[in-house]
């Protein structure tokens, strides 16, 4: 018999699993999304929460105002100029109109459509809500841009601000440069705030206080909606300015330097308390003028900029032969060694001989001791000198001043240590031994010794100051100085020497009534076959030095007298007697 069939029971059963079934279905669906809110919210939540805000919130940026560079009174050195640049804000663009846009401003400012494009897509992988394209604008395309400004929706000229140095090449090698920073420079220094459009110090004290002078970006917060529209603003941060920095360099001073290096081709200047080591003109020619880095160099200025003469060249930071200002170097090594005193005296002849090779002199002056050899520069008196010193007391005198190693000046990236060849430098890169030609050429700084213009200067100093070798420094701070242990004896050997060097030796030339008494050391050295180099190095007033003067001739011909010391007169009639003079304050009252 065939079991019943209820046909309203089986239809519920039916209707059962079908419901566990969309129950199963629903649960399923509900966990997913619930599983997917959990990932969203809990294991991803500030992930997508920043990602949230960065796509609702655009950020505009306003540039930092560079700090300034000022002279020892708080003249500018160095200020900024407005500009104009071509900026786009991707927002505005549509999908698709940006080639027609880029065409357009391509012609109409006569700008490579392939510069704007290159311009546009780093702004894109820095998700820049304004991308500066193109600056700075000159007048005329500014004028060109507004005229049609209605139909170039999306782009716009924005006000920028560039470097700019009011007294041209005027201590170039000191100020330096900035430029636009590079796409890997970008990429490593985002995090310190930097931005693609951003400019950076390049040389000179731009470099070593970048991060002094440079300020901090600041902008405008926006709020915007999924069509980039701009809702609201959200915040604005003013830009902080870089900091004003005060240097040593005293104006009036710089400018007497520059006027006389106008005297020869190629050359240096520096001028130097030498007391605290504060440097107060520092010039090196032939020089450039600055601003046309702000611009950017056209490649005719770039050429110049790269001909032999190198005009970018700090020649006050390179190393050149010392000649006769070396034999301050021997006097010290004399008399701190011990083999001479300050009462000794050297024959001196027109040639001097020894082991069968003959070594001119300018002159014979009988037996004479280091003052008067010092006045005359008597070669022959420091060949014998150099010799029985030996080429170790001489080097060791040498580094004993600063020789062969950095001043410490804080642009340390341009400065050269110069070159002390030595027994052991000759062996090495030579691989000869030492000689006896080599000390008597070395004794009258005509060897394998060079010295910047910054090195001597120290090493005068230290016979300024009565024995202490100073830092070079560009910005006021206190003096970092270390005494060098000079005795006594050897001061008063070079302080009397040098003196006489002006009184009665080869630079009468600054035996001026109308300056105060003036000490120093002239000095040739030959450079075959190219022209000699021509020395001075000096310091004023003799009995209570406050200026140390060092000019150099690089290939200039003639000599250290005729060429270098009246460079030195320059800045020593500007410092001391054309300068203006505080006022002396006024009486009190009673």
């Amino acid at each position: 018999m065939a079991p019943l069939v209820f046909p309203g029971r089986a239809r519920r059963t039916g209707l059962a699993q079908q419901g566990a079934w969309l129950m199963a279905l629903v649960l399923l669906c509900g966990g997913a999304i619930v599983a997917r809110l959990a990932w969203l919210q809990v294991l991803h939540g500030a992930e997508f929460r920043v990602m949230a805000d960065e796509n609702r919130i655009r950020l505009i940026p306003r540039h930092p105002i560079r700090g300034r560079l000022l002279d020892r009174h708080g003249r500018v050195l160095a200020t900024n100029r407005l500009t104009y640049t071509l900026t786009v804000q991707p927002r505005l663009v549509k999908e698709g109109r940006w080639t027609s846009l880029r065409d357009r401003l391509a012609r109409l400012l006569d700008i490579p459509a392939h510069v704007l494009q290159s311009r546009y897509a780093a702004g894109l992988r820095a998700d820049d809500f304004q991308i500066e394209l193109a600056g700075p604008l000159t007048t005329d395309r500014v004028l060109r841009f507004r005229e049609q400004a209605g139909q170039l929706y999306g782009a716009e000229v924005a006000v920028n601000v560039l470097r700019h140095y009011p007294h041209g090449p005027l201590a170039a090698h000191v100020l330096g440069t900035t430029s636009s920073i590079t796409e890997e420079e970008y990429k490593r220094l985002q995090p310190q705030g930097y931005r693609i459009n951003d400019r950076i110090g390049r040389s000179g004290m731009e470099r070593a206080y970048e991060t002094t002078l440079r300020g901090e970006w600041g902008g405008q917060q926006l709020e915007v909606n999924a069509a980039g529209q701009v809702q609201r603003v959200l915040g604005d941060k003013p830009a902080r300015p870089g900091k004003d920095l005060r240097l040593t360099l005293d104006l009036d001073l710089q400018q007497a330097a520059e006027r006389a290096l106008d005297t020869v081709r190629k050359g240096a200047i520096v001028a130097m308390d030498p007391r605290t080591g504060a440097i107060r003109a520092l010039a090196s020619r032939p020089n450039f003028d600055p601003n046309v880095f702000a611009d950017g160099p056209t490649q005719r200025q770039w050429s110049d900029l790269n001909r032999p003469e190198a005009p970018m060249l700090n020649r006050a930071f390179q190393g050149f032969p010392p000649a006769s200002t070396f034999k301050i170097i021997t006097t010290i090594a004399a008399l701190e060694s011990g083999r001479f005193k300050e009462t000794s005296t050297v024959p001196t002849m027109g040639s001097f001989c020894y082991a069968g090779q003959c070594y001119a002199d300018h002159g014979a002056f009988g037996s004479i001791g280091f003052p008067m050899a010092l006045a005359v520069s008597s070669n022959s008196f420091y060949y014998q000198v150099g010799l029985a010193v030996g080429p170790e007391q001489l080097f060791k005198a040498a580094r004993r001043l600063g020789y062969g190693s950095l001043t410490g000046i804080e642009i340390r990236d341009e400065e050269t240590p110069g070159l002390l060849g030595d027994p052991a430098w000759k062996e090495r890169v030579l691989g000869e031994p030492w000689t006896p030609v080599d000390t008597i050429t070395s004794a009258i700084g005509q060897g394998a010794v060079t010295v910047t213009p910054l090195q001597m200067a120290r090493l005068y100093a230290a016979v300024a100051n009565g024995g202490w070798l100073v830092t070079p420094h560009l910005v006021e701070q206190p003096a970092a100085r270390r005494p060098i242990g000079l005795r006594p004896e050897t001061l008063r050997s070079l302080r009397l020497g040098l003196r006489q060097v002006v009184t009665e030796g080869t630079a009468r030339i600054l035996n001026d009534p109308t300056l105060p008494p003036v000490s120093g050391k002239t000095g040739t050295a030959e450079d075959p076959p190219r022209p000699d180099h021509a020395w001075f190095g000096g310091y004023a007033p003799s009995d209570d030095p406050e200026l140390v003067i060092i000019a150099f001739g690089e290939n200039s011909g003639g000599y250290g007298g005729t060429v270098a010391a009246p460079m030195v007169k320059a800045l020593m009639t500007t410092w001391f007697r054309d300068r203006p003079r505080p006022l002396p304050p006024a009486p009190a009252a009673r």
